[in-house]
């Protein structure tokens, strides 16, 4: 477990590993605690994750509401739950706010979440919609808990307990896992026909897996995973043109092209945002 406080003190952090018997598909904790008095902003970069934020503190400001990328309001709640999503989204708060984020992959998700992933793509939805009254009686345990282990603590026994009583039929074929740890290996380089192929079944039925235990399909994915890797060369100071042709871009205007679907805006004016327009750096995340 390891702890992060920022420089004005209005911010903590404390990060955690699951228990062994949920990884990999649990891939982390994140408790946090914002004190900040203004608005707030959060860039969130598509990550091929599913995210279960678990809010136990004070709530929003009713003029701070979440939205999504085109701005559409969303309730006003510290929790909520996310499927894979395609394109940056916007969150907006307005006061302190004190919860934990639990990342998971899709298939995880799948298991414990009453409802088809690809239901969840790109919106954002009440926890209590998709895990019913277990959600509410998780929450208030961390609601009542003393510190972050023993919060941390209570996430582990409720994941175990989830899991362990979903459905068997939820539970990914191990041809479909394989399909997508060879998407993550390729860098969303490899041909959907030829991932089928490794598979034995046909591009169709493949894609219609992925839809509904993922969320997407095997393309959608691609572009997300040929994204993560492009921010990751881009922020490390790799040019746009080489980084166009380590990610299997065609150019570096097919990079800015799908750069800007994806984020909203092209690289270069992300990248000086990110770093020289005194952004906090809690601003991009994902």
């Amino acid at each position: 477990m390891r702890r992060r406080v920022c420089p004005a003190g209005t911010c903590e952090r404390t990060y955690a590993r699951p228990h062994a018997a949920l990884r990999p598909g649990v891939h982390g904790y994140r408790g946090f605690r914002l004190s900040h008095a203004g608005p707030q902003r959060r860039l969130v970069i598509p990550r091929g994750t599913v995210s279960l934020v678990i809010g136990f503190g004070p709530q929003p400001e009713p003029d701070g509401p979440m939205g999504g990328q085109s701005g559409e309001p969303v309730r006003a709640t510290t929790s909520l739950a996310t499927g894979l999503h395609t394109r940056a989204r916007h969150f907006a708060r307005q006061g302190a706010v004190h919860g934990v984020e639990i990342t998971l992959a899709p298939w995880v998700a799948h298991q414990i979440f009453d409802a088809p992933m690809s239901e969840l793509a790109d919106t954002v939805v009440d926890p209590v919609d998709v895990l019913g009254s277990g959600f509410r009686e998780l929450t208030e345990a961390l609601q009542a808990a003393r510190d972050w282990p023993a919060r941390f603590a209570l996430v582990d026994s409720a994941l175990v307990r989830w899991t362990r009583s979903a459905h068997l039929g939820r539970s990914p074929a191990g041809e479909l896992l394989g399909a997508w740890d060879l998407l993550v290996r390729s860098a969303g380089t490899i041909a959907v026909r030829d991932l089928a192929a490794t598979t034995g079944w046909s591009q169709r039925h493949l894609e219609n897996l992925f839809r509904e235990q993922f969320g997407l399909t095997p393309k959608r994915l691609a572009r997300i995973i040929r994204l993560r890797r492009a921010l990751r060369l881009l922020t490390t100071g790799t040019t746009p043109a080489d980084t166009a042709y380590a990610c299997g871009f065609s150019d570096q205007a097919h990079l800015t092209n799908e750069f800007t679907t994806l984020v909203g805006m092209p690289p270069r004016r992300f990248l000086a945002a990110r770093g020289t327009e005194g952004l906090p750096s809690h601003w991009v995340a994902g």
